[in-house]
């Protein structure tokens, strides 16, 4: 995924203390390194890892418990309740270590986390091995272990600095939840911790028409102007979902240097409408992809999201060229690390940056025959053809064996955590039935 998006045939990458060093033909790399382990790539293909530019990783335990409903409703009603009741530490290690399980199971190397007990899923995500940027989110209104904004925000506050530059694949971030649920003054609270402690900020924004019909009551702006009045627009921010800007608000986020991180699956699921991709990558906007939650999607599964990319624009423009397959990888990988901020770190094979790498195997049915890598890579893999997947240089799945968690473990712990909320929340299900 380098700017020329080349394709080498027959070729190698050397690492050395968790960095690609080399990159170039297998006989030129073995000439000129000597390995003291060689993972072999023959019916592979060796690529960047996927970047998940926006989850709720614990939300997993969700998955499943509300769907085919309208967004506030599905918050209001279903979700916020469901955190208030069931959130605490246990349910999200147990919650977080699932998502790493299905994650690193896909391919998806680099993810951004935001939700509660940042401590608890930093510690999680240091043991498994994955990169992540781990924002907790801030609202208006209670949230699992606080009051409201004044003590959320505090907490997130102490993580970010409590947090910086302890773990390098860790990178602490402010998460203000959305223009509709914080207020202005707390949105202005949230730009100017995360400029005096230079750190990445996170945000919902525009994400349905009817979040754009309250913030335009609520403060006469769209959400993205009313987000500009307030001096919130800054490349250290990356919005999920912008579904419904409108064309002087993408030219205004080019200007501003803002990602955008495009999440098909819910956009979908939500019937939020489909976001104008297009026009946003025309104005030069750094676009990456997400999965969002898993009670919303319901998979943390890139390779979903990076198939619907591809064709869900071309049906809503007519136009068969919109958002091709290279484009869409692209999006998926240095794209997204340039969203995120961190395209100085991840998203290319390419000499000075992490080994964050994924091998994806070219055996199966559906993969045969290769006539262009790029458009198998986008229109028939799959997160079952992932074979190994390296972090850093370390690997943590190899020929489809997690190396850095325990599946079976986590496995009964989530199903034991889901059968409690199943009992609390539908006592009277068994008579109904």
């Amino acid at each position: 995924m380098n700017d020329a998006q080349s394709v080498i045939k027959n070729g190698a990458v050397a690492i050395k203390n968790g960095k690609i060093i080399a990159v170039d033909k297998i006989g030129k790399i073995q000439s000129s390194y000597k390995a003291n382990r060689m993972i072999p790539g023959e019916g592979m293909v060796l690529m960047p890892g996927l970047v998940n530019g926006h989850s709720h990783s614990a939300m997993v335990l969700f998955r499943g418990l509300a769907d085919d409903l309208a967004l506030q409703d599905w918050l209001q009603n279903y979700i916020f309740p469901a955190e208030a009741k069931f959130v605490d530490d246990n349910f999200v290690r147990v919650g977080e270590q699932l998502a790493c399980w299905e994650m690193i199971r896909g391919g998806t190397t680099t993810f951004v986390d935001m939700y509660f007990k940042p401590d608890v899923a930093s510690q999680v995500v240091n043991e498994c091995g994955l990169r992540a940027i781990i924002a907790p989110s801030s609202i208006d209104f209670p949230s699992p272990g606080f009051q409201g904004w004044d003590d959320a925000f505090a907490a997130a506050v102490d993580f970010v600095k409590r947090s910086k530059g302890k773990n390098p694949r860790i990178i602490p971030a402010i998460a203000a939840h959305a223009p509709y649920t914080v207020s202005p003054e707390n949105l202005k609270q949230a730009i100017e911790a995360a400029r005096q402690y230079d750190v990445p900020l996170t945000i919902h924004l525009a994400e349905t028409k009817t979040e754009v019909e309250d913030v335009q009551k609520r403060y006469n702006a769209t959400p993205v102007q009313h987000l500009e009045n307030l001096g919130f627009l800054e490349p250290r921010v990356f919005a999920a979902h912008v579904v419904w800007p409108n064309e002087s608000e993408i030219a205004l986020m080019a200007k501003r240097g803002i990602g955008v991180i495009h999440n098909p699956d819910s956009n979908l699921k939500l019937a939020s409408a489909f976001a104008p991709i297009p026009a946003m990558l025309k104005a030069g906007i750094k676009v990456g992809l997400g999965t969002d939650g898993a009670a919303s999607n319901n998979v943390l599964d890139m390779w979903k999201a990076i198939r619907l990319t591809a064709l869900i624009h071309k049906g809503t423009t007519l136009d068969p060229t919109a958002v091709p397959a290279n484009t869409v990888l692209r999006m998926a990988t240095v794209g997204g690390a340039e969203a995120l901020g961190l395209a100085d770190k991840i998203g290319a094979i390419k000499v000075g940056l992490q080994a964050d790498l994924i091998q994806v195997e070219l055996n199966e049915p559906h993969l045969i025959p290769i006539y262009n890598i790029i458009s198998h890579l986008v229109y028939a893999a799959n997160a079952q053809d992932v074979d190994t997947v390296i972090v850093d240089g370390k690997v943590l799945m190899q020929k489809r064996k997690m190396l850095t968690l325990d599946p079976e473990r986590i496995r009964l712990e989530a199903t034991s955590i889901a059968d409690r909320i199943d009992a609390e929340l539908r006592p009277n299900k068994d008579a109904q039935l």
